[in-house]
């Protein structure tokens, strides 16, 4: 009788861990995921991404697409090696999603989110678009892919429809 007892308690705990990891996530949100995503597939899946490659974003501002610019690097990062561009901000990413810093932030506006690489940009830009800021960007490659495309000493100068073209 004991062994039966202790059989059955060795199934329950065993059904016990299997069941928590499935039930530990929030459908409600993985849902809300699933469609954003929804569209991400095929080779339009960097556009459905919501990605601008440096190029594109270079040529859009040149030609006078008004865009805000979201520097989500470290102050250290920003220091000495920062964007020049209109309607930059430089909020870094531990301070982005506190009221008085997504206050600075339009919701009817488009806004390109760079790091250093992309990463952090990636992950703030899913987070913006979750709370509802739907035109939000990642610069591909980031500052650093900025900086590949224009090189060092133009990616620190102001970039608008007054620079000549490359």
């Amino acid at each position: 009788m004991k062994r039966k007892w202790l059989q059955l308690a060795g199934v329950l705990l065993a059904s016990m861990l299997v069941a928590a990891p499935i039930a530990a996530y929030d459908s409600a949100e993985a849902e809300g995921y699933a469609q954003m995503f929804a569209t991400v597939q095929g080779p339009q899946a960097g556009k459905h991404l919501h990605l601008i490659s440096p190029e594109q974003f270079v040529n859009e501002v040149r030609a006078g697409k008004q865009y805000i610019t979201l520097d989500i690097r470290t102050p250290g990062e920003t220091r000495f090696f920062t964007g020049n561009l209109p309607g930059h901000l430089v909020i870094p990413l531990n301070e982005l999603f506190k009221p008085d810093q997504l206050a600075k932030l339009p919701q009817d506006a488009p806004i390109v989110v760079m790091c250093a690489s992309g990463v952090r940009a990636t992950a703030a830009t899913t987070a913006l678009r979750d709370i509802g800021f739907e035109q939000t960007y990642v610069l591909k490659g980031g500052f650093k892919g900025l900086v590949t495309y224009l090189g060092a000493k133009e990616a620190n100068q102001p970039l608008g429809p007054q620079t000549a073209a490359r």
